[in-house]
């Protein structure tokens, strides 16, 4: 059973910047695309970005392009998400989910990680 756990969020001033990661187990890394979506209280969880399992192929949410970049380390089976130029709107839960190759759900997801941008 794939098992996916979110860490390195945390509280930041607006402007700043921050790293979150995600390890992978239980299965072959490199048979997964890898995401990250979030959630903010009182709103529907939003796409963030998303990496192909080779790392090559990157995409990203209209809110957060030319600011975040999504990595991913397959000999580590680590995935990442470099967040620039925070915005107190992008205070939320940010949640890693994997999608394995030939299918168009993510099926895994970690149990998350909260980001804060305060006003």
């Amino acid at each position: 059973q794939v098992q996916l756990v979110e860490f390195g969020g945390g509280s930041v001033q607006a402007g700043g910047s921050l790293r979150i990661s995600c390890t992978f187990s239980g299965d072959t890394f490199t048979n997964y695309a890898m995401g990250w979506f979030r959630q903010a209280p009182g709103r529907e969880r939003e796409f963030v970005a998303t990496v192909s399992s080779s790392g090559v192929g990157t995409m990203y949410g209209d809110s957060v392009r030319d600011r975040f970049t999504i990595s991913r380390d397959n000999p580590e089976s680590m995935t990442f998400l470099q967040m620039n130029s925070l915005k107190p709107e992008d205070t939320a839960v940010y949640y890693c989910a994997a999608r394995r190759l030939g299918i168009d759900e993510y099926n895994f997801w970690g149990q998350g990680t909260e980001v804060t941008v305060p006003s």
